[in-house]
């Protein structure tokens, strides 16, 4: 089986997942505990990354995507996404897939180990920077998303998006630390048409309390609000059990997600980023893409390990949205 096939029709959602990884992971049967010896459930291992988990919830819906990543064309890694019908487009890497390590405990507590993955050379940055250019003419979006690897500079996914706001796709950016900040810095002159952090993200970039942005939707949606004054398209911002708050130029909202068992939360911001993305596509107002973000979310927590839910597992008349009232900082808007 050879990663160079071609796209089925025009790739509607570009993924790039710039440092990869291998998700094993381990189901405790009791409460983890330092030192102790435990036994697990169940163990599994995916072909994962934060770019590669949209990519496969998309060719779950139906949907045509092409994930860039940098990887051998034959590593297992690239194979098994070939084989789950994922249009996987690698390029040369700097070494092998890293690996991390999810420990989850029967009350869905989940523990996350990452490896930092292999040093990144500017040839391998060039290379990955080429192909998404190449790869995203005329797809409806594209996702930069997930970590950088080590040696890439911190502003690596803002100089990708100034590179891409130009054409025709929408840019989407999930990612957290100094590339996120490195996002914000460069606002208003290359602005995603949509941002998703979490609470602890909204907060480093705005200067807000984590805890109370995740407790409180208004408090989330002012943070948001935020960055759609300095020219984001839309921010979708997740709180964990709380929901999602999504705020765009036109208002606020607040997704309320159905009652789940939570069993791993790994992959669920993924799904989530997925779900606003499905809604785009089909022409949803923004309630409505809020709507299936947290039907995606919920569903993806309720499945073990890096599960990524298929159309089956999402149930969005479950979903409660409300329209949030939220003053605007903007001192030129009334």
């Amino acid at each position: 089986m050879t990663a160079d096939r071609s796209s089925q029709g025009t790739p509607t959602i570009v993924t790039l997942t710039p440092n990869p990884s291998i998700d094993r992971t381990v189901e405790l049967t009791s409460a983890l505990e330092r030192g102790a010896v435990l036994r697990a459930a169940a163990t599994s291992s995916q072909a994962a990354g934060k770019g590669v988990n949209i990519s496969r919830a998309a060719v779950a819906a139906g949907l045509p995507t092409i994930a860039v990543l940098p990887a051998d064309a034959e590593d297992p890694y690239v194979l098994e996404l070939l084989a789950a019908g994922i249009d996987c487009r690698p390029e040369p890497p700097a070494g092998d897939v890293r690996t991390n390590l999810t420990i989850t405990e029967p009350d869905g507590t989940t523990t996350k180990i990452n490896s930092p993955g292999a040093t990144a050379t500017p040839e391998v940055l060039g290379r990955l920077r080429t192909a998404l250019g190449q790869r995203s003419r005329g797809a409806a979006w594209v996702v930069l998303a997930g970590s950088l690897p080590p040696g890439a500079p911190d502003d690596w996914y803002a100089t990708l998006v100034a590179d891409l706001v130009a054409g025709p796709a929408a840019v989407a950016v999930d990612t957290s630390g100094a590339p996120l900040e490195a996002v914000a810095a460069h606002l208003p002159v290359a602005a995603p048409a949509l941002m998703k952090p979490n609470a602890e993200e909204l907060a480093t970039l705005t200067g807000g309390d984590p805890d109370a942005i995740e407790a409180d939707p208004v408090a989330a949606a002012k943070a948001g609000a935020t960055l759609v004054e300095r020219g984001v398209g839309a921010v979708l911002a997740t709180l964990g059990a709380g929901g999602a708050v999504l705020v765009t130029a036109e208002g606020a909202w607040h997704a309320t997600p159905p009652p789940t068992t939570v069993v791993s939360t790994v992959g669920a911001g993924d799904s989530s980023l997925f779900g606003y993305l499905l809604g785009a596509l089909r022409g949803e107002d923004a309630p409505g893409r809020l709507r299936l973000a947290v039907a995606y979310g919920s569903a993806a927590a309720g499945l073990p390990g890096t599960t990524i839910p298929t159309p089956d597992h999402i149930n969005p008349e479950l979903v409660d949205v409300a329209e949030l009232l939220v003053p605007t900082t903007d001192p030129r808007k009334p």
